[in-house]
């Protein structure tokens, strides 16, 4: 967790510096949650380039563990009920991405292999690759999870446990107004990765930038930036 209000006050003392503007407390909500957002969707991206690119240093190695840590903060597990007009199961949280899937049933727990459709069609083809209780598989199509073999769907007690990914809260800096100033009643926090603070200033910066076509403030967020990235790679 990172503190809406520690992050908002260090957009403002920067923002401020040398009185290059003031940013509200409506623009920094607005700001903060893309801000978020984009740091968060970075993630998986960066996930998508190193397996892509494999490397065996330790400092590849440290990078990689980092990721898994920022990710797994947004980790939970739920379970799926299976919806009958759909024939599907199907996740009532709002999640961004599934990680894996459990089958749990009399006979124990078995992970379940998914696959894209083409593949289904392909793998069910032949009774040689085709799923079965021991080697189940599922596919997505929209919101719904389809499990087979078909024998697997929503018997009695057995039930389908996934380990989701969420999305970060919405965060929002709240206030009274007192002698025509906001200041701060309560709010809702980031949920990322503490080491993130310093990334969410300058990119709340950057989005204040752009947005009030302020260039002063862009090229303060973008200097810091500069300086942290060549302080990582010392």
């Amino acid at each position: 967790m990172i503190s809406v209000d520690t992050v908002y006050q260090r957009v403002l003392a920067l923002a401020n510096k040398e009185q290059r503007g003031y940013i509200t407390p409506q623009e920094f909500n607005l700001f903060a949650n893309q801000a978020q957002a984009s740091i968060f969707d970075q993630y998986f991206y960066d996930v998508n380039q190193f397996s892509r690119v494999p490397g065996n240093s330790t400092e590849h190695s440290d990078m990689v563990d980092l990721l898994d840590e920022k990710i797994d903060l947004h980790i939970t597990q739920d379970e799926a009920y299976f919806d009958l007009t759909q024939n599907g199961w199907s996740i009532s949280t709002d999640y961004y991405k599934i990680t894996s899937l459990y089958y749990s049933s009399s006979l124990g727990l078995k992970l379940v292999e998914r696959v894209n459709e083409k593949e289904f069609l392909l793998i069910n083809s032949s009774p040689l690759t085709a799923p079965s209780e021991q080697r189940p598989i599922y596919f997505k199509r929209d919101s719904y999870i389809y499990l087979y073999p078909q024998s697997l769907q929503g018997q009695g007690s057995d039930k389908l446990l996934c380990n989701i990914v969420v999305k970060p809260n919405d965060v929002s800096w709240n206030y009274n107004v007192v002698m025509g100033s906001a200041v701060f009643l309560n709010g809702v926090d980031f949920t990322l990765h503490p080491s993130e603070e310093n990334n969410l200033v300058l990119k709340i910066l950057a989005l204040a930038g752009i947005t009030t076509k302020n260039p002063e403030v862009y090229q303060i967020a973008a200097a810091e930036e500069n300086r942290s990235i060549q302080q990582e790679k010392q």
